[in-house]
């Protein structure tokens, strides 16, 4: 079998190619129209350029799997601001998509906690269409909208998590089928197991990305192996690998927090029970040194017997 991993947004081996480069409205606000448009027009320009390098990046080191940063476009979403972020930088999306597609990369985007849709205030609901929108607007103008995935939690219980979900279907069937047809569905570290979060997925026909960290923090009733067969299966519609992601706990006391790499005594356990299930799968490395920690990884799983690299973000098991 082969496993497949990659990181997240910015390569820090790479000098000032932070691809999430932006600003506040407040810092807006204050400005003539020409300036903000000036300084919008080059944050956007370096994100996306910057983006372009982090492609050439995991080309050149092997890696296949990569997370663009929901910040390319600085206020993008924002209702006072309301500009237009793709035509003046469409030829810098079709380069990044036409990039993804010659390099068989598999990219997505991940918006922040805060894209929910079990609030039971219409405004978040509004605002979490609104950020989906503009994710799935980036994807198309990069061409890679049959391609690339947003994914998102479940959101908060607010003191009723039975109500919560029924919101959830409620709201989430609000969004446009295209990109409701793109979206993945991530259990949490707090509220949402990865049971729960299974049903959701099931319940609307959606991918769902198992968080081997999220689940040892909020792990419900129910093993990683008992779960596999059906987390696999909310894959086959778009007949490639599930992905799942991966980090490690900072510290006991931190536990829920990203470490800065990945510790591979916490990772062996999760891989030998995908090694066990025997499909291919993609892990997302979650870790603060990002492509470093990616690397760092992959080195010491290569090192074990019966695993065996085969591309710079590539194992055989």
């Amino acid at each position: 079998m082969i496993i497949r991993f990659g990181y997240v947004s910015t390569a820090l081996s790479l000098w000032e190619a932070s691809p999430s480069r932006t600003m506040t409205f407040t810092n807006w606000n204050k400005l003539d129209s020409t300036v903000r448009k000036d300084k919008l027009y080059l944050a956007t320009e370096q994100n996306l350029k910057n983006t372009i390098r982090a492609l050439h990046y995991n080309f050149s080191h092997g890696i296949h799997l990569y997370r663009m940063s929901s910040s390319l476009v600085p206020l993008g979403t924002h209702p006072e601001v309301n500009w237009d972020y793709i035509t003046p930088f469409k030829d810098l999306f079709q380069e990044i998509g036409a990039l993804v597609t010659k390099f068989n990369m598999r990219v997505s985007f991940h918006p922040s906690q805060y894209t929910l849709f079990t609030s039971p205030r219409e405004q978040v609901t509004d605002n979490a269409i609104i950020d989906m929108e503009y994710h799935y607007k980036m994807l198309e103008a990069m061409g890679l909208h049959n391609k690339g995935n947003i994914n998102i939690h479940v959101g908060g219980a607010y003191g009723n998590k039975e109500e919560a979900i029924l919101r959830f279907h409620h709201n989430f069937a609000k969004l446009n089928s295209n990109v409701r047809n793109r979206v993945t569905l991530e259990n949490d570290d707090k509220t949402y197991t990865a049971l729960e979060t299974l049903e959701v997925c099931e319940h609307h026909s959606v991918p769902f990305v198992f968080d081997y960290h999220h689940h040892s923090a909020n792990p419900g009733n129910e093993s990683v192996e008992e779960l596999l067969p059906r987390i696999f299966a909310t894959w086959e519609k778009w007949g490639i690998p599930p992905k799942f992601h991966l980090s490690s706990p900072k510290s006991e006391s931190k536990y829920r927090h990203h470490a800065d790499y990945i510790d591979v005594d916490y990772a062996i356990p999760f891989i030998n029970i995908l090694r066990e299930y025997g499909k291919d799968a993609d892990i997302m490395i979650e870790a603060k040194v990002k492509d470093k920690a990616t690397l760092k990884l992959i080195e010491d799983l290569s090192t074990i017997r019966g695993f065996k690299r085969v591309d710079g973000g590539v194992i055989q098991i």
